[in-house]
């Protein structure tokens, strides 16, 4: 049975590593995700060019974070905590660049020895609409109700709050809307959609800024849409620049 089964069968909702390994090694809470088939992009025909055409996308299983990444958790595995808006331990990390959110990962595989990384953007938003639903948002398709699932300009006095305080999207997913951007492994193109790979895309192998998803608490609600895109250079930091983990399933 591959191992990451039979972690799933022990704790199906969290994964904490053993602590012979380190001194500390933080908890990550996880989401089993099933995998499937769902329409990628500007499904509602309200989307900027870099959303269309919506096509079909077919998603492998995996596991998705549960919370943004953690101050706390940060700290423990990088030894500093770069955040700037709000800071505590429950404050999603913030000020990380790609190149950041990737050294993170690689250090907390190596304390774990599991292969965590960033989510891919098909990944990323399949996630976000509860399984590949057709939801404008996480966790609800009516703009009136964003509120209740995301932390944005409207309602955030433009700084962080403590991960989960908000209702979670139908997978048991807390903030994909809103707190802080996160980081996606894919490279931008503006027109790769109308090249995607049906199976698992991956993202333009060539391009060279990263793509960031969800909006956050000094955006407004539009930029929390599951299909917006927005992108930076790898190395730029910025307030409400975060991550999420994810993990193959196999």
């Amino acid at each position: 049975m591959p191992l990451i089964t039979l972690l799933a069968l022990l704790l199906p909702f969290v994964y904490a590593a053993p602590s012979a390994a380190a001194d500390k090694i933080p908890e990550v809470p996880i989401s089993f995700v099933k995998g499937g088939c769902f329409e990628m992009g500007d499904t509602f025909g309200d989307g900027g060019i870099d959303e269309k055409p919506a096509h079909q996308v077919c998603m492998d299983d995996f596991y998705m974070g549960k919370f943004e990444v953690t101050q706390e958790q940060w700290e423990t595995v990088m030894g500093n905590n770069p955040s700037k808006l709000k800071k505590g331990e429950d404050y999603p990390a913030e000020n990380v660049s790609w190149d950041d959110a990737r050294e993170f990962t690689r250090r907390l595989s190596g304390m774990t020895g599991l292969m965590w990384r960033l989510p891919t953007e098909a990944e990323w938003e399949y996630a976000a609409r509860s399984g590949g639903r057709r939801l404008k948002f996480a966790g609800t398709d009516d703009a009136r109700n964003v509120n209740e699932y995301a932390w944005h300009e409207g309602n955030s006095d433009g700084v962080t709050h403590p991960v989960g305080e908000k209702k979670p999207n139908g997978l048991g997913l807390y903030d994909m809307g809103g707190n802080v951007w996160e980081w996606v492994q894919d490279r931008y193109d503006r027109d790769y959609y109308r090249q995607s790979p049906r199976k698992n895309p991956k993202g333009d192998p060539f391009g060279i800024n990263r793509i960031l998803k969800g909006g956050s608490a000094k955006t407004g609600s539009g930029f929390l849409r599951a299909s917006y895109r927005d992108y930076v250079a790898p190395d730029s930091r910025g307030a409400c620049f975060g991550l999420r983990l994810a993990l193959s399933a196999k």
